[in-house]
């Protein structure tokens, strides 16, 4: 990942009682995505071939009231193992790493979150860290219920 000098860099971690494989194969599926990302409108892959290293998607999310649509590219992809995605356009810079690894209970699922909040997110960076820490909790919480079957995701 890039420069640890952004606005926002935070993390999540979650276990989810499933095999790597096949949490893997959920969360590097972005068009899975509004099923689990809060405020997630819809994902659309925008490249031909198998989603990995330089694939693209556009999505459109609602994030305080606002509606913002953006481009990603995959930048890293470990296949089974790691995704990175970054946005090639939008109003707020965003980077996404997401990893999977086995453990006893089934498998983590990490993720960093790195952006650089632009316009009028920019004037609230501490309040923005925040919010995105909350809402990535959240919907790696709602990761874990839906993987796992649980009637409240």
């Amino acid at each position: 990942m890039s420069s640890p000098s952004r606005g926002i860099d935070i993390t999540s971690s979650v276990i989810v009682r499933r095999p790597p494989a096949e949490v893997f194969a959920f969360i590097a599926d972005p068009e899975n995505n509004p099923r689990w990302q809060k405020g997630m409108k819809s994902c659309r892959i925008t490249s031909e071939g198998p989603f990995e290293l330089g694939a693209t998607y556009a999505q459109e999310a609602r994030f305080l009231g606002k509606n913002i649509e953006t481009l990603f590219e995959v930048t890293a992809f470990e296949a089974g193992r790691m995704i990175e995605i970054t946005s090639t356009s939008g109003t707020f810079p965003i980077q996404v790493r997401r990893s999977v690894e086995p453990v006893p209970e089934g498998t983590r699922v990490r993720a960093r979150v790195q952006g650089d909040p632009t316009g009028v997110f920019a004037l609230a960076k501490p309040l923005m860290k925040r919010m995105v820490k909350s809402s990535v909790d959240g919907d790696y919480a709602r990761l874990r219920s839906l993987l796992e079957g649980d009637d409240r995701a």
